[in-house]
């Protein structure tokens, strides 16, 4: 059950930077009338990557009792499928074009 809230969880927070134009779903940018910029949306991804991390850690040290220690390997692959499940968010973002 858990590994499934932490994939929802993972898998809103990674498209969550592309959906909207305000600054973790919630801060409004204070530019004007112009599109959130990629940077600006990486930052949030990178952020967001981090506090889902910090979420799933949590929940395993609340179940087992201690976090089961991992090496650099763990925190490359669960970023790489971070980045690999924001693509829908960044393709309806950035590369969606509608036909006229």
């Amino acid at each position: 059950m858990q590994e499934t809230l932490i994939a929802a969880i993972a898998l809103l927070a990674a498209n969550a930077p592309f959906v909207s134009q305000r600054a973790f779903l919630f801060f409004p940018l204070p530019q004007k009338r112009q599109p959130k910029s990629l940077g600006v949306a990486l930052l949030e991804l990178a952020l967001l990557y981090l506090a889902t991390g910090t979420f799933a850690t949590l929940l395993e040290i609340r179940a087992h009792g201690s976090r089961y220690p991992q090496n650099w390997e763990f925190f490359v692959v669960t970023l790489c499928l971070f980045v690999v499940a924001a693509f829908p968010g960044f393709v309806w973002r950035y590369l969606w074009r509608p036909v006229k």
